[in-house]
């Protein structure tokens, strides 16, 4: 498909240190640092993590440092090391309810048992350019209380006590958890499956998506159940021990997104469930997730799929920025022969349509005389 090219290997040494150059910049400037990244871009960094499926703050750091900030090839490069790890085993499903939550937030319920939280947000910033933080100005210490170490639960066991929305459902024992990592995609595919897939997914395109559900393609109206972020423990069942490991804890973001159903032959009208669960701090991302899992569920809920969000192959095969970064970006490559095939081809059908052309004006030139 490609042809060698005189030179190639020198062009692309030359390349790589024109990058190299280019990433680092000025010299009289002080580099940046790896816990600089992870203190002051942690947003950046939670969202290489989640969508490059590997939490190591400082991995995703210099991912970017080394994607000169651009986030897609950092996840690429995070995605491109995870293979490269050994897998022990599987921890147990974290329990989101005993999180220790650093933001809570819902939008049904003003007053909620363990209160609202709003935490570090921007919900209620200006969006105001301020110049005093290129002077590194000096920050207050923030308030902070301990935890009471209390279950803190959530929104949908209020609506759960009174029968007003599904159930969180049970697996059958026999349930083998799917693993996206190890295993091709195939449609359709079971809920688990899916989630996976959107947590790793990119979050502009699922945003996207979201918003189209908004919208009128899918026929939702979401509410936030809650919106919570906080840290996790995460633990390994090990066969020689009678007890599980805590192996550490992690922060993540969760969103219970409550959406209306008018009810089947099946199940009484009430509300149903979109759910979305991502690491570190990302509740854009967490909503967004959840507006399309619910949309998603179409099929299993009795409603008619219209909607690209609820088209389950569509959205599953698009939301992968690592497979659609290649894709497109791929094209820049040679494609030489490809197009002198293409080319060859327009100037055959063009001289067949020129011939065309001029036999039908011969023929109308004698029929004219």
């Amino acid at each position: 498909m490609y042809v060698a090219v005189k030179g190639g290997e020198a062009a692309i040494a030359n390349a790589h240190r024109l990058l190299a150059d280019r990433r680092r910049g000025d010299r009289s400037v002080p580099a940046l640092r790896i816990d600089q990244i992870v203190e002051q871009l942690a947003l950046g960094v939670d969202r290489v993590m989640s969508e490059g499926s590997l939490y190591d703050r400082e991995l995703a750091a210099l991912a970017i440092m080394q994607s000169r900030g651009d986030l897609i090839e950092a996840i690429f490069l995070v995605r491109a090391y995870r293979t490269t790890l050994p897998r022990f085993g599987y921890t147990r499903p974290i329990d989101t309810a005993a999180m220790q939550v650093e933001r809570r937030v819902s939008a049904t319920y003003k007053d909620l048992p363990g209160g609202q939280l709003l935490g570090p947000t921007f919900d209620y910033t200006h969006r105001l350019l301020d110049p005093d933080l290129a002077n590194d100005p000096a920050i207050a210490e923030p308030e902070q209380r301990e935890g009471d170490g209390q279950r803190m639960a959530r929104v949908s066991e209020i609506l759960a006590h009174e029968g007003l929305i599904e159930a969180d459902g049970e697996l059958p024992e026999d349930h083998l958890t799917g693993d996206i990592t190890r295993e091709p995609l195939e449609f359709p595919m079971e809920r688990d499956i899916r989630l996976q897939a959107l947590s790793r997914g990119d979050e502009g395109f699922l945003l996207a998506l979201g918003y189209s559900t908004q919208r009128g393609y899918g026929r939702s109206h979401p509410f936030v159940g809650e919106v919570r972020i906080g840290e996790v423990e995460l633990e390994l069942e090990v066969p020689e021990l009678p007890f599980p490991v805590t192996l550490g804890r992690i922060r993540v973001t969760e969103c219970q997104m409550v959406n209306q159903f008018k009810g089947s032959a099946k199940a009484p009208p009430q509300f149903t469930r979109g759910y979305g669960l991502v690491f570190g701090q990302s509740e854009r991302k967490a909503m967004a997730m959840s507006l399309c899992d619910r949309a998603l569920r179409a099929g299993e809920l009795g409603e008619d799929i219209t909607a690209p969000a609820q088209d389950e192959e569509f959205v599953i095969s698009h939301s992968d920025n690592v497979q659609a970064t290649g894709f497109v970006e791929h094209l820049k490559l040679p494609h030489y022969v490809d197009f002198q095939a293409e080319l060859d081809l327009v100037r055959r059908m063009r001289s067949e349509h020129d011939k065309r052309n001029q036999s039908n004006e011969t023929e109308q030139r004698e029929a004219a005389e």
